[in-house]
């Protein structure tokens, strides 16, 4: 462990929360440093006691799961209003969270893990990441509409314009996306300014990682060869 780490990252290393989630613990008072309450921006250097909600925190031995989310399922941890969130379907020793969302209609491949920087490197935009998807669409998409959607198109909800993408018609109604970006419900809205609904929308690769042969519901530990090239990707020493 390095000297000086941000207090945020350190929380975030032992898979307690993101970054982001981190900083809001620390906000909210939960979190102490050598029994004195943390403020934003503490660093915690090497030895010192951290405690969140009274408990002792520590670094964790990495892991990485490939889950396939069913359709229907929200991508949250914890939801009042959510019939199912991942939390009710993850029954794993290690608190996991995930990578980058799928919204609740969509089906496919979820990375969760619980280390914090892991997620802050794959969910960092400008990155460029590649995610993989199987779209369903209402009818026949028009040549002219795939190419145009290719190059990149302005989305009116919310403001901006999507980056170039490569997209590959499979059958009849169906085509392959590749994406280097997570827009909120990016491809949906792409389809549908130009007049076309997405029936079924499936994730089937992030990165070097694919869903392969999961069902719904189950989920995987990535090998330490996956891992490793997982990190690499990210940028990350693993």
């Amino acid at each position: 462990m390095e000297e000086g780490i941000r207090l945020n990252k350190y929380l975030a290393s032992c898979g307690v929360a993101s970054r982001r989630g981190a900083d809001k613990l620390i906000e909210e008072g939960r979190v102490t440093i050598e029994g004195r309450i943390a403020r934003p921006g503490d660093i915690r250097k090497e030895g010192a006691e951290v405690m969140v909600d009274g408990h002792i925190v520590s670094m964790q031995e990495k892991v990485v799961l490939a889950y396939y989310k069913p359709a229907g399922v929200l991508v949250s941890e914890d939801d009042p209003h959510a019939e199912e969130t991942l939390k009710d379907l993850i029954d794993y020793p290690v608190r996991v969270t995930y990578a980058g969302r799928l919204d609740k209609d969509s089906e496919g491949l979820l990375i969760l893990t619980n280390d914090g920087d892991l997620i802050h490197a794959m969910m960092h935009g400008s990155h460029g990441h590649e995610k993989e998807y199987i779209v369903h669409l209402n009818k026949e998409p028009d040549n002219a509409v795939i190419e145009k959607l290719r190059g990149g198109v302005y989305l009116k909800e919310p403001g901006v314009k999507t980056r170039p993408c490569r997209i590959e018609k499979i059958s009849r109604n169906a085509v392959r996306m590749v994406l280097t970006e997570g827009i909120n419900r990016q491809i949906r809205r792409m389809w549908s300014q130009e007049g076309y609904h997405v029936k079924a929308l499936k994730r089937v690769r992030i990165m070097g990682i694919s869903l392969g042969n999961l069902m719904p519901g189950e989920y995987s530990e990535l090998t330490k060869k996956e891992m490793e090239s997982l990190y690499r990707q990210a940028g990350l020493a693993g």
